[in-house]
């Protein structure tokens, strides 16, 4: 079988947590706008829940996927992402980094008032425009690559491989516990229509 004609379920799967991860980015970025215009905050249940799951959801399902498997595979057939998949693989740190810094800053607005929120305000605008850049990198820059270098026997491993941690998860309850949190924040949010399902 082509490879141009072999259609990977390990992409469908990226992006679909993109889909997950936006609409959770979004949703955050709403309430900290309408906040920011006087309107009455969310519980902050809310936002503590919005920041647990950036920081786990990202850390622990989706970027293990890419860094073990997609990007070394990819490496493996070409050299002219390197330094691309080099920068995405740092980020995926710095993103751990960026969410404690929104974790404090939300702490001080918890117990300081509306004179600590701007921070948090600032600091959530940065982080959204940050992921929203590295999600578009890998969806425009590296999966058309991947789908042009990887052959079939490629993308079946990549495929077993994200399979894999998918089953990995479900035996430890985990992608059913995202699942719950990610119905929680978007049932509290004004796009909760328009959002995705969860997986």
């Amino acid at each position: 079988m082509c490879a141009r004609n072999f259609h990977p379920i390990s992409v469908d799967i990226i992006q679909q947590e993109h889909q997950h991860l936006s609409a959770v980015i979004q949703t955050m970025l709403d309430f900290v706008r309408s906040t920011d215009k006087g309107e009455a905050p969310p519980d902050l249940k809310l936002f503590r829940a919005i920041l647990f799951y950036i920081c786990e959801y990202p850390e622990k399902v989706h970027h293990p996927k890419e860094d073990k498997f997609l990007f070394s595979k990819i490496k493996e057939r070409t050299h002219q992402l390197d330094n691309v998949l080099d920068a995405l693989i740092e980020q995926h740190g710095n993103g751990e980094y960026l969410v404690r810094n929104l974790q404090n800053a939300l702490l001080k607005y918890e117990f300081f008032g509306m004179p600590a929120f701007p921070h948090f305000r600032d600091l959530a605008e940065q982080y959204a425009l940050f992921y929203y850049a590295h999600m578009q990198t890998e969806e425009n820059e590296v999966l058309p690559v991947a789908k042009l270098v990887l052959n079939v026997n490629d993308w079946q491993e990549v495929d077993q491989a994200f399979m894999e941690n998918r089953h990995q998860l479900d035996g430890a309850g985990e992608r059913y516990r995202y699942e719950q949190l990610f119905s929680y924040i978007i049932s509290h949010s004004s796009r909760a229509a328009a959002a995705p399902d969860p997986l």
